[in-house]
C-alpha cells in the first residue's frame, strides 16, 4: 500500500525506450490489448495508463501525486468519484458508465510540469495517449491536470480567438493558427460560433491539422 508520496529513485535511461507507445511485453504480441477502434472502456484503458504514469514518476524521479477520476464528458466537470489506494503514489476512481478520463496532477514537482506553457504535462499526455495506443479520436477522452492549468488555457485560447477575429476583419485576410489538439480547435470555433464577419475552418490531417480563421465573405475579385 502506497503511503501517496512518489520516492526520488536512481534516474534510468530506459523510459524512452519503454514509452514508444506499449509496455514490452505488448510489443512482443502485436496488437494485442490495443485500442484500435472508436470505443472507450474506462475500466480497460485505466490499468495501462496507471502502469504508464507509475513508470514516469520512477524513471523521471518525479515526486509527484495523481489521480484518475471519470466524467460524464470527455471536457466535463469529475464525477463519480469512488477512491481506493493504489501504488505510486495515486488514487483512482473509475465508473463503467462513464468515458473521459482525468488526470489530476499534484506535488513538489508541479511547477516542472507547467513550466513553458504546460510542455512537459502536454508532452506526457501525449506520450500516454501513444502508450494507450489510442486513436486521434479518442484522445480527447484522456486528459492531463495540474493545478488551473486547463482553465487558465481555455481563457487565453478564447482571448486568442477574439484577436485574431478582430484582425481578420480589419485585414479581410485568413488568419492561420499553429497545429493544435482537436479539443483547443473545437474551444476556438465554439468562441467564434455566431462571431460577425468570420467563419473557422479546420483543415491539414494528423499532427498538422491547425484552425483558421476566415472572412465571413471572401473579398470581391476587381
Amino acid at each position: 500500500m502506497s503511503d501517496g508520496s512518489a520516492q526520488r529513485p536512481t534516474r534510468s535511461s530506459h523510459l524512452n525506450d519503454r514509452a514508444h507507445g506499449a509496455p514490452q511485453s505488448d510489443r512482443q504480441s502485436g496488437s494485442q490489448g490495443a485500442v484500435v477502434d472508436s470505443s472507450f472502456a474506462p475500466q480497460d484503458i485505466v490499468p495501462r495508463l496507471k502502469a504508464f504514469l507509475d513508470l514516469v514518476a520512477r524513471e523521471m524521479a518525479l515526486p509527484i501525486r495523481y489521480d484518475i477520476s471519470t466524467s460524464s464528458e470527455p471536457e466535463g466537470d469529475e464525477s463519480g468519484r469512488a477512491q481506493e489506494d493504489g501504488s505510486a503514489s495515486q488514487k483512482s476512481g473509475i465508473a463503467q458508465d462513464e468515458t473521459g478520463l482525468l488526470v489530476q496532477f499534484s506535488g513538489e514537482d508541479e511547477e516542472i510540469l507547467l513550466a513553458r506553457n504546460g510542455e512537459l504535462l502536454l508532452a506526457l499526455e501525449y506520450l500516454a495517449h501513444r502508450w494507450l495506443r489510442l486513436p486521434p479520436a479518442l484522445h480527447d477522452h484522456v486528459r492531463f491536470e495540474c493545478g488551473d492549468f486547463r482553465a487558465n488555457r481555455l481563457e487565453e485560447l478564447k482571448l486568442s480567438a477574439r484577436v485574431a477575429a478582430q484582425r481578420v476583419r480589419e485585414t479581410a485576410q485568413p488568419f492561420p493558427f499553429n497545429p493544435m489538439s482537436s479539443r483547443d480547435r473545437r474551444t476556438i470555433h465554439l468562441e467564434l460560433t455566431g462571431a460577425p464577419g468570420v467563419r473557422t475552418m479546420s483543415e491539414g490531417s494528423g499532427d498538422h491539422r491547425h484552425l483558421v480563421i476566415y472572412p465571413a465573405t471572401p473579398p470581391t475579385r476587381k
